[in-house]
């Protein structure tokens, strides 16, 4: 049996991957299994998708884009990458996207996978409809209008597997990328709205302890540049988010406008993201108590230093799917990508857990955490909807796992 592991190599699953060619053969693998999970493109850094009985990928089902009055319908094991090529080869484009091309639409959109923008949700909310298999093999498709859809959306895998989803669309727009080094660290909490709002799409990267933050502005058309701005300055050339890593693999920067789906990405398509080398947590705080973490944050840099790669700041706006990390509020995400040493990590993430616990903190559900189940049930307050849809549509548990008997218990 082939060993088959997560992106970045820390998970090793328990069972062989099956990659069906049909979706009828995806059907029939699942009424015939007792237990059922999938695996995407492994962009995840716990054991949401592992499970004792059959793993599936559904990379191998027919490659569909097809645009239509709904928008665009896309087979849910394609790269997003993939995806944003062909809608900009018809003028069309998404809201936005994550800092990675390489992740599947399905897997992104199912553990809350976001970009940055204050007007932008997480590409979860760009799903008008979605079609998966049932615990019994069967095909159930829901939109927008239908009662379950919100909880069906972001789901973690437990409603079933999914075959494709339709994506709402917009006419293509070009963005252009400017990279700003020396934004003072106290002005990311001061003049936090002017940073974050300064482009249609904001990242800014910090280790916490660096007097200085680096600022990425994805603006829409062509912007003028401002040489200084807000104590910041343009940088002299361009810049990974890790900055002892080469920026060939970063997009392109300087300002040059170019097309929406190769700026929104941090990362080119082309080149395969290393793997290995990293753990990654993201906590999500409502906006309003963002200078508040940022305190916290600053306050345990020190115990980041040994473990910590780089933090990045992100802005989601609010939404109403139902295990979404910014549902029913605006959201600053505060992600770290950590070394990659699970015993050092761990005590770290403990520590900042409990430090922005009083922040009404929400843990991202396919990263590395230490939130217990009562901690998830009261931070994510449709959790227990969705506990009773997941049953509705697989009230034998197929799709369930240990991950989910974990941190989604039927019984609290």
């Amino acid at each position: 049996m082939t060993n088959v592991t997560n992106w970045a190599g820390n998970v090793s699953f328990a069972s062989a991957l099956r990659r069906p060619g049909s979706v009828g053969e995806l059907q029939e693998i699942v009424a015939s299994s007792e237990k059922v999970r999938v695996l995407g493109t492994g962009h995840s850094f716990n054991r949401i998708a592992d499970t004792t009985g059959t793993l599936v990928s559904v990379a191998d089902l027919s490659q569909v884009i097809e645009v239509g009055e709904r928008g665009v319908t896309v087979s849910a094991g394609l790269r997003y990458g993939e995806i944003t090529a062909a809608l900009e080869a018809r003028g069309l484009a998404l809201h936005n996207l994550g800092s990675l091309p390489h992740i599947s639409v399905a897997g992104a959109c199912s553990t809350g996978t976001h970009g940055s923008g204050d007007t932008n949700g997480p590409l979860a909310d760009a799903v008008n409809a979605i079609t998966f298999v049932d615990a019994s093999g069967e095909l159930v498709t829901l939109t927008r209008d239908d009662p379950d859809f919100a909880g069906a959306v972001v789901s973690l895998g437990a409603l079933g597997v999914t075959v494709s989803l339709t994506l709402d669309v917009q006419p293509s727009y070009q963005i252009s990328q400017v990279v700003y080094d020396g934004l003072p660290v106290e002005r990311l909490a001061s003049d936090f709205a002017a940073v974050m709002g300064s482009a249609y799409s904001v990242s800014a990267f910090t280790d916490w302890v660096d007097p200085d933050v680096m600022v990425w502005r994805k603006r829409r058309g062509d912007a003028p540049i401002e040489a200084e701005w807000l104590g910041a300055k343009v940088a002299d050339g361009p810049r990974h988010p890790i900055k002892v890593m080469p920026a060939d693999y970063a997009t392109q920067q300087g300002g040059v406008p170019g097309p929406w789906n190769e700026r929104l990405p941090h990362f080119r398509l082309e080149f395969t993201p290393s793997n290995g080398d990293e753990l990654q947590s993201e906590y999500f705080v409502p906006r309003e108590r963002a200078a508040e973490a940022f305190d916290v944050l600053r306050a345990l840099g020190n115990q980041f230093t040994p473990v910590l790669q780089v933090s990045e700041v992100r802005t989601i706006a609010a939404d109403e799917l139902w295990l979404s990390p910014s549902q029913g509020r605006d959201t600053v995400a505060l992600h770290f990508t950590w070394i990659q040493d699970e015993d050092a990590v761990r005590p770290v993430v403990a520590a900042l857990e409990e430090a922005l616990d009083s922040l009404d903190v929400r843990p991202h559900w396919g990263k590395v955490f230490a939130a217990d189940a009562a901690l998830l049930r009261a931070r994510y307050p449709r959790v227990p909807d969705f506990i009773a849809l997941a049953a509705k549509y697989d009230p034998a548990g197929k799709f369930r796992n240990p991950y989910l008997d974990t941190y989604l218990p039927s019984v609290p």
